[in-house]
Parts: structure tokens; C-alpha cells; sequence
């Protein structure tokens, strides 16, 4: 936006001034409100008037009147100086989190146990705060974080990004998601080879669970080619509990409905762990909201204080 370089001469503090006067009704009166001595509001208003060159305010009168031309230019500024007013309140409300919004992101199995509870808490605390909560796969939650689609997220590790900041929450082992009433449930042991190949079922290759099954290298290729494919982790668990298969999922995923229909299967020969991580922008300064429920997160996990990268 060009700003006419001659409008330089008058800034905030000679438009509160002049509109002090107008609504005070007098310059005594206009400077008590404002807080300053009836000299230093006169030759506030005079400046102004030097600038333009013409007077705002009839003095010969007692009080002081507003002429037609400073009338005019209060008319104009009267709506420029309530939208600064309702902005500089937003700006002290959301900077206080009596409003604003928190936008979060966050895998499936990270809602229930982990989020869920913190948020409520959170959303308690501060009653005008509006949220939104996006649940997908690690990297495209990565993504949306780094373009500022999302305050924060937690899920998976992502792809190391110098935009991104990942902070280790916690950790669950790898087992087997099974329908309650299913053959394995009651096995005093179960391994990978009882599991058979063609009831398993698997989750979008691109999610974090897949791709670390994937590069375990203890997992058979049959088990890594399900034949049926799910691409989120609540569909997963819905097939599962309608007794469609069986999945491999870490604990905490399994868990996601606490279900008694599903149940987790430990595989004592499988050594696999999923960690969580906060993700948070790196280059960007946080939102207050974003802050603050970053701050909830370190306060209930303390070990994310120091740890980083």
C-alpha cells in the first residue's frame, strides 16, 4: 500500500486527540481522559492544524466547537479509529487466549489416550478458544504443520525437514489387532508365523506403522503384502472388529476405541516400537493457542523440555 508521504505529519496519537476533544466536548475535559495536561493537548491539535493549514476547532467559542472541516475529517477517521480499537482488542484476546483458534494435527491412535484427555483440559481452561483436530498420516501432518495449515501435531517421526522441530512424546510395542473372538487371543504365545498371511489386513503404505514394518526386516514379505488395504487406522480397526482379519499395529492403536471386540496380541518375536512425536514448526514463531498447548503437552510429558533436534 503507497502512503501520500504528507499524511507522515499526522499519526495515532493526534487522531485520538482530536477525536478525544469531539467526544469530551472540550480540551480540559478530552485531557483529563486522556491523562495528559489541557497545554499538551492544545499543541497536539495544533500540529495537526499546522499540517493541514486550516483550523479543526472554533476556539472563540466557549467550549471549543468542531468547524465543518475538522467535522468532515472526524467523520472520515471515526470508522478507521473503532476498527484499530476492535483489533488491538483481538490482538490482546488472542495473545491471552480469550479467543483465537488451535489448529492441531494427529494420527489416529495419538487422539484417545494421549490427546484427547489433555485437550479437554486444555479447551477447559480456556472456554473461547475454538479447536480444530486433523487426524492422517505422519507426513502429509508434516506438511501441513511446515506450510502453517497447523499449529502443531503429534504422530510418527516424518521426514527430517529444517522447517520441522521433533520432539519423542512416548513409545508402544508392535503386536496383533484381533477380533475378540479370535484363535490367537487365548494362545499363551503367539509368533509371526502363526499369523496366516491371507487375514491380514494392512494399512496405506504410506503411513508411519506400515513404513516401519516395512524396514524392521524381522517381518515376512507375505505378511508385508495384505490383501486387504485400509487407508486409516479407524478403518482398519472397523474391519477388524467385524472379524474381516487380523492387523499389525502398534498397542496404542489397537487400543484406539477400547473396544473389548479388539484385542492386543503380543508377538514375543517380534522387537518393534512406534514412537510419537510432537511436531512443530521450526522457522515459524508458534500462535499463542500453539504455545500454550505446547506448554500443556511439556507440563504432562516432562521429558519433552529437553529433549529435540
Amino acid at each position: 500500500m503507497k502512503i501520500n508521504s504528507e499524511n507522515l505529519n499526522i499519526n495515532l496519537r493526534h487522531l485520538r486527540a482530536l477525536h478525544a476533544v469531539a467526544e469530551a466536548g472540550s480540551f480540559s475535559a478530552a485531557a483529563a481522559a486522556l491523562g495528559i495536561v489541557p497545554s499538551a493537548l492544545s499543541e497536539i491539535v495544533r500540529q495537526i492544524e499546522d499540517s493541514v493549514g486550516a483550523a479543526l476547532f472554533d476556539r472563540s467559542s466557549r467550549p471549543a466547537t468542531v468547524t465543518p472541516l475538522g467535522q468532515a475529517f472526524l467523520d472520515e477517521t471515526g470508522p478507521l479509529m473503532l476498527g484499530l480499537d476492535r483489533a488491538v482488542t483481538r490482538l490482546r484476546q488472542t495473545a491471552g487466549l480469550e479467543a483465537g483458534s488451535l489448529s492441531i494435527g494427529a494420527s489416529p491412535s495419538a487422539i484417545s489416550e494421549l490427546l484427547a484427555p489433555l485437550l479437554a483440559e486444555f479447551m477447559r481452561d480456556h472456554p473461547a478458544l475454538s479447536c480444530m483436530l486433523h487426524d492422517d498420516i505422519a507426513e502429509r501432518l508434516a506438511r501441513m504443520v511446515a506450510e502453517g495449515q497447523l499449529d502443531l501435531a503429534v504422530a510418527g517421526r516424518a521426514l527430517r525437514s529444517p522447517d520441522l522441530r521433533q520432539r519423542p512424546i512416548l513409545r508402544d510395542a508392535f503386536g496383533l489387532a484381533c477380533p475378540a473372538d479370535h484363535p490367537l487371543v487365548a494362545a499363551k504365545e503367539v509368533r509371526l508365523a502363526d499369523v496366516a498371511a491371507e487375514t491380514l489386513i494392512g494399512l496405506d503404505p504410506d503411513s508411519g506403522a506400515s513404513q516401519l514394518l516395512l524396514q524392521s526386516g524381522a517381518v515376512p514379505r507375505a505378511l508385508l503384502q495384505p490383501r486387504i488395504t485400509a487407508y486409516s487406522t479407524i478403518a482398519q480397526l472397523c474391519l477388524i472388529r467385524a472379524g474381516l482379519g487380523v492387523g499389525l499395529l502398534p498397542q496404542n492403536a489397537v487400543t484406539l476405541f477400547n473396544d473389548p471386540r479388539i484385542r492386543f496380541v503380543p508377538l514375543t518375536d517380534l522387537e518393534l516400537w512406534r514412537t510419537l512425536y510432537l511436531i512443530e514448526p521450526a522457522q515459524r514463531p508458534p500462535s499463542p493457542a500453539g504455545r500454550a498447548f505446547v506448554a500443556a503437552l511439556e507440563r504432562r510429558f516432562g521429558h519433552l523440555a529437553e529433549a529435540g533436534e
